[in-house]
C-alpha cells in the first residue's frame, strides 16, 4: 500500500481541480511541505436541504404485509403511516425477506402495475429526488417511473424517463424543480407479476437551502482521537485501524485490539459517492467516509501521540478545524487540557462524545452494567470530560456551560428536540445533511446546563420526560467558547456503524438503529461536524 506522508494536502489540491474521482490509487504523488497544509479550499459544493426521507424502516413488524389488505382486489390500495406521514400502497407491501433488495432491514416491494403514493405535500417544493431500486430476487427486470403532482393528486406528471431495475440496489436521481406544494408517486410500469424493490427515497427541497443553509465549504480538516484508549474493551471508536495492540481491560489483564494509524487506508482517492463504510475498518468509518464524500479531510491521532496546540508538530491541533473525541477512556494530561482549551478558544471545533456511567466506577450501575471505564483505571468518558471542564487550569468552572451527569439512561428514541430560533441550533438540527428529529440512547449519559457559566450553551435533545428548553437531562447540546465551538452528545452508540474490530460487540446506531425505527443520527453528527468546522 502506497503511503503518502502529505496525503491531506494532495487530496485538497486534487479536489480543487476536480481530479479527485479520477486519480489512480497507485500513482506517484508529489511531496508537499507540512507548512503548506494550512491552506483551506474556498471551493463550495451545493448540498440541498433534505426535506423528506423514507427508508421503510418500520421496526419489528411491517404495517403492510400483503399486496391487498381490505378489500382484496380494491383499486384504492391501502393507507399506511410511515415516519408520521400517510402513504398509499397499491399492489405493494413492505418486506424483509432475503430476496428483498434493501439498504437496511426493510424495503417496499411492488408487483403488476402497483404504486406507492404520498398522501401529503412537501410544502417547500422539490428540486431533486433520489430513489434506490432493484429487481426482487429471482424475478426478471421491470420498469418504473416517478410522477409528481402540484394539485394534491388531481393530476400527475412524469419526471424523467422510466427506470429499468437491476439485480442490486441502484440509485436514480430525478430533477423535479417545482416550488410550493408537491407530492410524489412511484409507479411500476412494466414487467407484469415480476416484482421490484424500492428503498431510500430522499427529497431535496426547492426553497433555497432550508433553515440551516445548504452550502458546505470543502477542505475542512477533521482529526479523530485514537490516543485515549477509544478502542478499549468492546469499544472501537476509530475511523480506520490496520494494526493491533494490547489494551488494558477493566477485568484485569489486556486484550488484543485494533490500532488506528494516522492516515486511513486505502486512500481517500478511492472514495466515490457509492463507497460503503466498510472501505475503512472502524466503528466510526461511516462518519469519516461520509465526510470525505462531502469534500472534507480526515485523519486519526494515533496512540502514543500527545494532543498539542501551537507546538508546530505535524498533528498539532492548529493544523485542523475539528477534533473529534469519542468516548475517551483515559484522562487528558495537564498539557493536553491546556491544548484543548486553547484550541477551542482560538477558533477550533471540539466534538465531545460520552457514554453511560454510574455514581461510582466500582460495581454496576442502575441498569446492571459496568460503567464504561473500559480499561479499569477509575475514569470513564463522563469523568474524563468533567475533569477537562473543572480541572484545566484556564477556566475550571464548566466553561462550556454544562457538566455530564453520572447516569445510565435508555431513550428509544427521544423526539424532545429543540424547536426555538437559535441559528446555531438550527444549523445542527436542520443543516445540509438533513433534519435531525429523533435521537436514541442505548445506555448513555445526560448533561446539566449552566447558562450562567456560558450563556451560549443550548440544549438540542432532551429525554422525553424532560422539559424542552430546560437545563436538566439534555442528551445533546452545543456551545461556543472564545471564537471556537463545542458539541456534546451523551452516547457513543449513535456514531457506531456496526462494523470494525471483529472482536468487539458493535451496534449500527448510525443508520440501522433497530428496534426504534428511523432516527437521524447521521444527520445530527454530520450537521454538527459542519457547524463545528464553520463549513455551513
Amino acid at each position: 500500500m502506497l503511503k503518502l506522508t502529505n496525503l491531506r494536502m494532495w487530496v485538497l489540491a486534487a479536489a480543487a481541480t476536480g481530479m479527485l474521482a479520477s486519480c489512480q490509487k497507485n500513482g506517484q504523488m508529489p511531496a508537499l511541505k507540512v507548512a503548506d497544509q494550512t491552506a483551506t479550499s474556498t471551493k463550495t459544493i451545493k448540498t440541498l436541504a433534505v426535506s423528506l426521507t423514507q427508508g421503510f424502516e418500520v421496526g419489528a413488524t411491517s404495517p403492510k404485509t400483503a399486496y391487498d389488505v381490505s378489500p382484496t382486489g380494491s383499486s384504492s390500495g391501502d393507507n399506511v403511516t410511515l415516519s408520521g406521514n400517510s402513504w398509499n400502497m397499491y399492489d405493494a407491501l413492505i418486506g424483509n425477506l432475503s430476496a428483498d433488495q434493501k439498504a437496511g432491514s426493510w424495503s417496499a416491494r411492488i408487483r403488476n402495475t402497483g404504486k406507492i403514493t404520498m398522501l401529503f405535500d412537501v410544502t417547500t417544493g422539490i428540486s431533486t429526488v433520489t430513489i434506490k431500486s432493484a429487481t426482487y430476487g429471482g424475478d426478471t427486470p421491470s420498469t418504473w417511473g416517478l410522477f409528481y403532482s402540484v394539485n394534491g393528486g388531481s393530476s400527475w406528471t412524469q419526471s424523467g424517463s422510466a427506470i429499468t431495475t437491476t439485480a442490486t440496489l441502484t440509485t436514480s436521481t430525478f430533477t423535479v424543480t417545482q416550488t410550493g406544494n408537491v407530492r410524489l408517486e412511484i409507479r411500476k410500469l412494466s414487467g407484469g407479476t415480476n416484482r421490484i424493490n424500492i428503498d431510500d427515497i430522499t427529497v431535496n427541497d426547492n426553497g433555497g437551502g432550508g433553515t440551516g443553509g445548504g452550502t458546505v465549504l470543502t477542505g475542512k480538516k477533521f482529526l479523530f482521537d485514537a490516543s485515549h484508549l477509544e478502542n478499549a474493551g468492546s469499544a472501537d471508536w476509530q475511523i480506520d485501524a490496520d494494526g493491533t495492540e494490547q489494551v488494558a481491560i477493566y477485568t484485569g489483564g489486556t486484550t488484543t485490539e485494533t490500532k488506528a494509524q494516522r492516515i486511513p487506508t486505502p486512500s481517500y482517492t478511492g472514495i466515490t459517492s457509492s463507497t460503503t463504510e466498510t472501505y475503512w475498518k472502524g466503528a466510526l468509518s461511516a462518519w469519516a467516509v461520509e465526510l470525505v464524500k462531502r469534500g472534507e479531510l480526515v485523519e486519526s491521532l494515533p496512540v502514543g501521540t500527545a494532543i498539542t496546540y501551537g507546538g508546530g508538530g505535524a498533528q498539532d491541533l492548529s493544523n485542523y478545524d475539528v477534533f473529534v473525541v469519542c468516548e475517551p477512556n483515559r484522562l487528558f494530561t495537564a498539557a493536553e487540557k491546556t491544548a484543548l482549551m486553547n484550541f477551542v478558544a482560538n477558533g477550533g471545533g471540539l466534538f465531545m462524545i460520552a457514554d453511560h456511567t454510574a455514581a461510582t466506577t466500582a460495581g454496576t450501575d442502575a441498569n446492571g452494567y459496568n460503567p464504561s471505564d473500559r480499561d479499569g483505571d477509575g475514569y470513564d468518558s463522563p469523568r474524563v470530560w468533567n475533569d477537562l471542564m473543572t480541572n484545566n487550569g484556564i477556566n475550571n468552572n464548566n466553561p462550556f456551560g454544562f457538566s455530564v451527569n453520572y447516569v445510565d439512561i435508555n431513550e428509544s428514541p427521544s423526539t424532545n428536540v429543540y424547536t426555538g430560533s437559535n441559528a446555531d441550533a438550527q444549523k445542527v438540527l436542520n443543516g445540509a445533511a438533513g433534519t435531525a428529529s429523533k435521537m436514541a440512547f442505548y445506555d448513555g449519559s445526560t448533561a446539566t446546563l449552566f447558562p450562567a457559566n456560558n450563556s451560549t450553551v443550548q440544549g438540542l435533545f432532551w429525554r422525553n420526560s424532560a422539559t424542552n428548553g430546560g437545563n436538566a437531562n439534555a442528551m445533546a447540546l452545543l456551545a461556543t467558547y472564545g471564537s471556537g465551538r463545542v458539541v456534546w452528545i451523551g452516547d457513543s452508540s449513535d456514531a457506531d456503524d456496526g462494523t470494525g474490530d471483529t472482536g468487539d460487540n458493535l451496534f449500527n446506531g448510525w443508520s440501522g438503529d433497530a428496534p426504534s425505527g428511523y432516527t437521524s443520527h447521521s444527520s445530527f453528527h454530520l450537521n454538527a461536524s459542519f457547524w463545528l468546522a464553520k463549513a455551513q
